[in-house]
């Protein structure tokens, strides 16, 4: 098949790879699906290999998804802290007695909804802790309360673990209980609580976490019953290499069999605050070369499987996201107006960004910004930088900060 040119620089960057290297970039080039083996040797690409593969990656980002950058206004309401799960990566979960352990009312959730609709946003992303004494339709009347307040609002809400959960509550069988939400208003679900998909893994990082197969279980069957998803892989922590290609080689396992992931999101480990940094023995999350790393090889192993490939800009950074914008990512996220979850685990990175900031950092790397749907329909495109001085007005303000917020997986 054709494929589009690149420049100088990055034909170089090919040239100098080892030949067992150039092969991959020329199967993923024209197409191939990578198996295993050639996914591991992308994982630990360094100097002229890592070059060529965040240009191989931004070549086929250009292909699938072409010069634009797409966002989404949103935002994120993270309903409670209280959690028994105890994930040691985490620095978001409180006990039930914490002096700042919340719990948000369901009339102070629609307020914030209705707030974000009043702005512009398309979006609320819902997630929270588990309580050990959740009432089992907890979630069902929380979405049931946001639907009937804003019936245009995307509810992107529960993950598979807050589903799993729901369903122990209930007792219902988990395809009635994921058709229930559904009726009930759910547009999609985060595909967050995946971490790495290897239980191996996942015991080290939550032993009370929900098994791998049962994310996968829960994923497919949303997406059976029409319902998309978000996918997502924590990296920086205790995993390696070969846990990144397996983990998104499952992912386009799924994908081939569904079609029901709209993007993959992958999120660095924020250490700071989290025990499993402290007592647990994590690296210190991600440096520079393995989130390009991560995001390029991403690209490449779910070329023409998931097309839309998001930055978490507030785990990454500004700096850190553009520079994945250039190695095959396409989606800058939300605007979220708040944001949990990252700031609780020591994330240092701000609660909102305006669109018209969105665009301008946009424009920055020559690219086209375009808002987007929960789903990924085109909204619009701004593709004349004077379209913003035209809609400054129309800016979303600063929401004030909150004095017991602090954890968001959500955001995804």
């Amino acid at each position: 098949m054709a494929t589009t040119t690149m420049n100088g620089s990055d034909l170089t960057a090919l040239e100098a790879c080892p030949p067992e290297v150039r092969e991959i970039f020329h199967a993923a080039r024209s197409g191939a699906e990578l198996t295993f083996e050639q996914g591991l040797l992308l994982a630990t690409a360094e100097g002229s290999a890592l070059d060529a593969l965040v240009a191989v990656a931004d070549q086929l980002r250009r292909e699938a998804a072409g010069g634009v950058i797409t966002y989404v206004v949103n935002r994120n309401i993270n309903f409670t802290n209280v959690c028994f799960v105890g994930c040691r990566f985490c620095g978001f979960g409180r006990g039930p007695g914490a002096a700042d352990a919340y719990t948000l009312s369901f009339e102070e959730v629609v307020r914030r909804a209705c707030e974000a609709w009043d702005r512009g946003a398309t979006e609320v992303c819902v997630q929270g802790g588990l309580p050990r004494d959740l009432d089992g339709f907890f979630y069902r009347d929380l979405l049931r309360a946001i639907k009937y307040a804003i019936p245009g609002m995307h509810v992107h809400a529960f993950s598979p673990m807050e589903i799993d959960y729901g369903v122990l509550k209930t007792g219902m069988a988990l395809r009635d209980y994921l058709q229930m939400m559904k009726d009930e208003g759910l547009g999609s679900i985060p595909g967050t609580a995946a971490e790495i998909l290897d239980d191996r893994v996942r015991k080290e990082l939550s032993p009370n976490k929900l098994p791998a197969r049962r994310w996968v279980e829960i994923i497919t069957a949303a997406h059976e019953l029409g319902i998309p998803t978000t996918s997502t892989m924590m990296y920086g922590h205790v995993e390696d290499p070969a846990d990144w290609v397996r983990h998104i080689l499952l992912l386009r396992t799924i994908q081939k069999r569904t079609g029901g992931f709209t993007e993959f999101v992958p999120l660095g480990f924020i250490h700071e605050n989290t025990r499993l940094y402290h007592h647990g023995g994590a690296r210190p999350g991600a440096k520079r070369e393995e989130h390009l790393r991560v995001h390029a090889l991403a690209r490449v192993l779910l070329h023409r499987a998931i097309q839309n490939l998001q930055v978490s800009w507030v785990k990454l950074g500004f700096e850190m996201s553009l520079a994945c914008l250039q190695a095959g990512a396409n989606d800058f996220s939300g605007t979220l107006m708040e944001e949990s979850i990252s700031k609780a685990a020591g994330a240092t990175f701000g609660e909102y960004v305006s669109p018209e900031e969105f665009r301008a950092r946009i424009r920055s790397i020559g690219r086209v910004p375009a808002e987007r749907t929960t789903t990924y329909k085109i909204r619009r495109i701004f593709d004349d930088p004077e379209q913003d001085l035209q809609t400054a007005a129309a800016q979303l303000p600063m929401v004030r900060a909150e004095k017991h917020v602090t954890y968001s997986e959500g955001a995804y």
